[in-house]
């Protein structure tokens, strides 16, 4: 047996990217730890110290978990991906209003990525360079009144 917990993304300043996420993209601060570094160093693979927080956002069922390391040096800098990259490539999202949110995605850090606006469907970047679709609420409308996520 097996269940979905939820998704980890580094982030760089982490009221920046709850801002980003909570205000501008809905989510709801649902928790967070400050884990002690003789615990998370070993599980994550990394050298103490770390200066490490884990905020838990909450959406539509999706618990997104902001990781924050203060400790100097311990975040590697943003590396652009492409989609046919292994690993995971973007968050999905709908929302009421598309225009009315990419209007605002610079005042929260992110930037709307040229060329990708196809009218029902188009790729921000988060403060910190994460890819995120944005889609209309009609088609998570759609997918619900089937039964479909």
């Amino acid at each position: 047996m097996s269940a979905f917990n939820h998704l980890g993304q580094c982030v760089t300043d982490l009221e920046r990217s709850k801002r980003f996420y909570c205000e501008l993209l809905g989510f709801t601060l649902e928790r967070e730890l400050n884990p002690p570094d003789d615990l998370s160093a070993p599980l994550m693979g990394l050298t103490a110290p770390l200066g490490f927080t884990a905020s838990y956002l909450v959406r539509d069922g999706l618990v997104l978990e902001l990781l924050h390391f203060a400790a100097e040096g311990k975040v590697q800098p943003f590396r652009p991906r492409t989609m046919n990259e292994p690993g995971l490539t973007h968050i999905s999202l709908s929302v009421g209003d598309i225009p009315a949110v990419l209007a605002r995605i610079s005042e929260y850090g992110g930037e709307v990525v040229a060329g990708t606006d196809i009218g029902n469907a188009v790729f921000v970047r988060d403060p910190d360079g994460q890819l995120v679709e944005l889609l209309p609420m009609a088609y998570r409308q759609r997918l619900d009144a089937k039964g479909q996520r």
